[in-house]
């Protein structure tokens, strides 16, 4: 297993889509709920506890070899929000046409043939960790990382706040990264053997809803 694999795919500049998205830090700057660093923090920790779970156990279930079909299934069931789940697929998609020309797998061909117009972005990301020769813990990292680095990159862009700042927040939030890919692990080892009900199932209502909100404005800076 190379360890210089997770470093690229973790990469903010691997051509994965996500630097298109702000994990809903767009409508959350809006609102008044992203104001500096002290809220980012408080946003990103809520999102690393809830969407951040769910997506890294799914990643960390595809790595480990459960079946793409039923992860994709229980990815729609933990996101309510049809904007959301329209979202997921399209940076399942883009993640797709990178990892296949990266590290190209039978079992991404068969994920594409599958869901030609995407899977959800954390199954596609945890096959792309095993075709890379990645672990499920390697691809929970990745999944949780992510869902926190993407709003802390838009909210630099958003409200010019000081990147130093924002690589601050990221920082101290790190302890809980490393508490939350554990526990991905550990459920989605579960669910090889009780099924996809054992998957974390963590809700972000108010992400759902201003997700929602944010597709329905006529200019904006992000997709979603």
């Amino acid at each position: 297993m190379s360890r210089s694999a997770l470093l690229v795919l973790a990469d903010g500049r691997f051509p994965a889509g996500g630097h298109a998205h702000s994990g809903g830090a767009e409508a959350a700057v809006r609102a008044g709920r992203i104001t500096g660093a002290a809220t980012l923090e408080d946003f990103c920790r809520g999102r690393l506890h809830t969407a951040g779970l769910v997506a890294a156990a799914l990643a960390a279930a595809a790595a480990l070899g459960a079946d793409p079909a039923e992860l994709d299934a229980a990815a729609d069931a933990r996101t309510p929000s049809p904007v959301l789940r329209t979202a997921a697929r399209r940076l399942g998609r883009q993640l797709m046409r990178a990892a296949r020309a990266t590290w190209p797998s039978p079992e991404l061909d068969a994920l594409a043939e599958a869901f030609p117009k995407g899977a959800h972005q954390p199954v596609v990301l945890g096959l792309t960790a095993r075709a890379a020769g990645l672990d499920a813990a390697d691809a929970a990292y990745c999944a949780a990382y992510e869902s926190v680095s993407g709003p802390a990159t838009a909210t630099v862009r958003l409200l010019s706040l000081d990147p130093f700042d924002a690589t601050a927040v990221l920082a101290r939030l790190a302890p809980e990264l490393d508490g939350v890919a554990d526990r991905a692990v550990r459920a989605a080892r579960e669910a090889l053997t009780e099924g996809t009900g054992a998957l974390p199932a963590a809700s972000a209502p108010l992400l759902e809803i201003a997700a929602e909100q944010h597709a329905a404005w006529p200019v904006r800076l992000f997709a979603s």
